[in-house]
């Protein structure tokens, strides 16, 4: 008997996964432009850090992708079950570390169901809000390498 080898087409391969990109560049000053998919955001530093306080800094735009994906991850649970979205708002709150090295401490996020969301809903939106992508991040980092192009 000849052994052959295992058929491609059906063998199980695991999924590759999506590369998504993004480039920052030097705008003047502390300000950076960020580029994403044809958008641009802006980041900046507050006049009493050295910035001209321009556009949010780094670190309000990691607590808004925070609360901004919660709001989104809400809003589709409330737009599945035939739900109104107006009023829906969600809420953060951040402190930075007061010890090395510089970080964000704390976090609250509360959502601001829209208004008449019936009661038997609340746990389940919060349920659905608190797994976002962005929360599920944080709870399992990934792996981040810095390098220095040559």
């Amino acid at each position: 008997m000849t052994r052959t080898a295992p058929d491609t087409a059906t063998a199980t391969r695991p999924p590759v996964p999506d590369v998504h990109r993004l480039e920052v560049a030097h705008v003047d000053g502390d300000a950076y432009a960020i580029e994403v998919r044809g958008h641009r955001l802006l980041v900046d530093q507050p006049e009493d850090a050295g910035g001209q306080d321009t556009a949010p800094t780094p670190t309000e735009l990691f607590a808004a992708s925070l609360a901004s994906c919660v709001a989104f991850y809400a809003g589709r649970y409330l737009r599945r079950h035939g739900l109104e979205r107006t009023g829906l708002r969600v809420r953060t709150e951040f402190t930075m570390a007061t010890d090395r090295p510089a970080r964000i401490d704390t976090v609250h996020v509360t959502v601001l169901p829209p208004p008449g969301l019936p009661e038997q809903r609340r746990a389940a939106l919060l349920a659905v809000a608190s797994h976002c992508t962005v929360h599920n991040t944080l709870h399992q980092p990934p792996e981040v390498v810095i390098g220095l192009e040559p």
